[in-house]
């Protein structure tokens, strides 16, 4: 609206300049057009004892869809009159609830092995599993708060001797073997699972919504020494 206001008073100062008088004893008028102002000063002169007024416009001033309700229409305008600017407030979208949600720290999946203790066989069916599930986080995005509903959507499985693989399925411990690698040779490797989230958001308990995209989370890779099984001689 700054601009209005300096349209507006360089024309007022242009149409009193034009009447040889000074300006700021004059009563300053502003009203509404379609889609614009007018504004014009009043000149007094007196004739035969008798004052009498001619108006002495400026003109339209165009200010398209900027144009206030209400704008200080009527006699002797002033800055006071200059209404402040309304920002509106940008609205909450699924990109930037998206945006934060790839900014959120989340948990790596913790990598369980079987047989424990560090140690599997060649040949053996060596089982994997996490325990990973569904959790929630809460944030404030542009004033308001945003609920998030996260789970592990995939797990990529990385078994450190050149074999991965991708499942929707966290894996089970023993016996419910659904996760399972059989290294071929003796060695150390260092197996990991990456976790792949996805989300759902609302805003101030309204409905759930999804998010767009997914954030992969890297495991921390696990140390396993693979060794080959020795026959043991028993007495019967």
């Amino acid at each position: 609206m700054a601009s209005l206001v300096s349209a507006v008073m360089a024309a007022l100062t242009t149409s009193a300049a034009a009447l040889g008088s000074n300006e700021k004893n004059k009563p300053v008028h502003v009203g509404t057009t379609i889609g614009g102002l007018w504004a014009g000063v009043t000149e007094e002169t007196n004739e035969s004892a008798t004052t009498a007024q001619t108006a002495v416009f400026a003109g339209h001033v165009d200010v398209g869809s900027g144009l206030f309700n209400g704008f200080c229409a009527g006699a002797n305008w002033t800055v006071a009159c200059d209404p402040e600017d309304v920002e509106t407030p940008p609205a909450l979208t699924p990109g930037i609830v998206a945006s934060a949600f790839s900014r959120i720290p989340l948990p790596e999946a913790k990598l369980v092995i079987q047989p424990p203790n560090g140690r599997t066989l060649v040949n053996f069916e060596t089982n994997f599993y996490t325990e990973q599930g569904e959790f929630t986080r809460a944030v404030t995005l542009l004033g308001q708060r945003v609920e998030l509903r996260i789970w592990p959507a995939s797990f990529g499985w990385r078994y450190g001797d050149g074999e991965s693989e991708r499942t929707t399925s966290p894996g089970a411990a023993y016996p419910d073997l659904k996760i399972t690698h059989t290294y071929l040779e003796k060695g150390r490797v260092s197996p990991r699972v990456d976790a792949t989230y996805a989300a759902e958001f609302r805003v101030g308990g309204g409905p759930w919504r999804d998010v767009a995209g997914t954030v992969t989370i890297p495991g921390t890779p696990q140390q396993l020494r693979v060794v080959e099984a020795r026959p043991v001689l028993v007495g019967g």
